[in-house]
């Protein structure tokens, strides 16, 4: 089919271009007789037709070249209808977002490592089931298990300056409890320094292996966004509209058919003692049919992205519709060079707003595996091999 419409194609180009040879042979020949009648004509009935000829010779021309020119170009849609949106609407739907204290449900994740990504290479390993509960001011406890079977894989926990991870599953070199601090900063464990081009998908290994390097603390802000600061003259803001080209992602549309979507950027630029202003949060409300937030990335003190997260999908959380909240969540760490996909796999089962105890958030190391201390750069064997 492909192949007959390429030939298709290439005849009506093939004829298109043969009757623009045509048009401009005749437009010549009927041109090149005319000038020839005019050699018999008196000098006065030739000053009276000259205007007319050449008002007629441009015509011919502009005929020509309208032929030879005409293309047709598909242009993407823009999405309508866009809602108007102030400043202050647009913190009231953060802030709807981070009245939320509490979440406790189930999720599907999906790790997938770009740490080659500058040789065009990403790991995609397999799926696995999780249960989260995010408690603010920054606590988060993750347990990581195989599909179906439910045997554990990870743990991981943060009380909002520390974090404690313990690997369960994998070779023996991976199995440990890794303890850190949050806002340090670390080197990738047990960097294999393989060839991109020699990467392959190998299941647990891999996957074992970046779950050690990551971090739970990162959850806590995709999955419970910040308030703004409104009331703090340390920060400003800064409303914009922009309009971006992307897949049509609406159901039954064509694979590769694009679209133009419209958005609202709100910027939240923190100020230092200079009264010097760098962007901090940088917020993506989808425009379409309602006010969304589609899209929330962080930057550090020098202007390079930390986050870069992505939400779609809301419904209604809660057993009794409390509120609605993004479903399907995409967390980026560009300089971790890993992506976390997150699902909740049944958002009305989903626990809003319970009050969870501090030691909830500090696990411990109860299965006796080998413990590395990053902050003392220290490997401690089990006392029970």
């Amino acid at each position: 089919m492909k192949s007959f419409a390429l030939t298709t194609k290439s005849l009506f180009v093939s004829f298109n271009s043969d009757l623009t040879k045509l048009r401009s042979l005749a437009f010549s020949c009927a041109l090149e007789n005319t000038l020839l009648m005019l050699n018999f004509l008196p000098c006065s009935t030739k000053s009276l037709l000259r205007p007319a000829l050449c008002v007629l010779f441009a015509f011919g021309l502009l005929s020509i070249s309208a032929c030879s020119t005409h293309k047709k170009v598909e242009v993407p849609q823009l999405l309508t209808p866009l809602v108007e949106a102030n400043t202050g609407q647009l913190h009231a739907e953060i802030n709807r977002l981070a009245s939320v204290k509490s979440i406790h449900g189930k999720v599907d994740l999906q790790f997938e490592d770009n740490s080659f990504a500058e040789a065009g290479v990403a790991d995609k390993y397999r799926s696995a089931d999780g249960t989260v509960t995010i408690q603010r001011p920054g606590k988060v406890y993750l347990v990581i298990q195989v599909p179906v079977v439910a045997t554990p894989v990870a743990q991981m926990t943060s009380d909002g300056e520390h974090f404690r991870i313990a690997i369960l599953q994998g070779e023996e070199k991976y199995r440990r409890f890794v303890k850190g601090t949050n806002n340090a900063v670390y080197a990738k464990l047990d960097g294999d320094g393989s060839d991109p081009k020699k990467k392959q998908r190998r299941g647990e290994k891999e996957t074992v292996s970046a779950l050690s390097n990551l971090r739970p603390q990162h959850f806590t802000d995709a999955l419970m966004i910040r308030d703004t600061q409104t009331g703090n003259e340390g920060f400003i803001y800064s409303q914009s509209e922009f309009f971006q080209e992307e897949s049509d992602t609406r159901p039954g549309a064509k694979k590769s058919s694009r679209v133009v979507r419209g958005y609202y950027l709100l910027e939240e630029l923190s100020l230092n003692s200079s009264r010097q202003a760098h962007l901090h949060r940088r917020f993506w409300f989808d425009r379409v049919g309602s006010i969304r937030l589609a899209r929330l990335q962080t930057f550090d003190d020098h202007g390079l992205m930390v986050t870069d997260v992505a939400y779609d999908n809301d419904k209604l959380f809660g057993e009794n519709a409390q509120i609605s909240l993004p479903t399907h969540v995409v967390l980026t760490r560009p300089q971790d060079r890993y992506t976390v996909s997150i699902t909740y796999q049944a958002p009305e089962s989903v626990i809003i707003d319970r009050e969870y105890k501090p030691e909830a958030f500090v696990l411990e190391n109860k299965w006796q595996l080998p413990e590395v201390d990053l902050d003392t750069h220290k490997d401690t064997p089990t006392s029970n091999p």
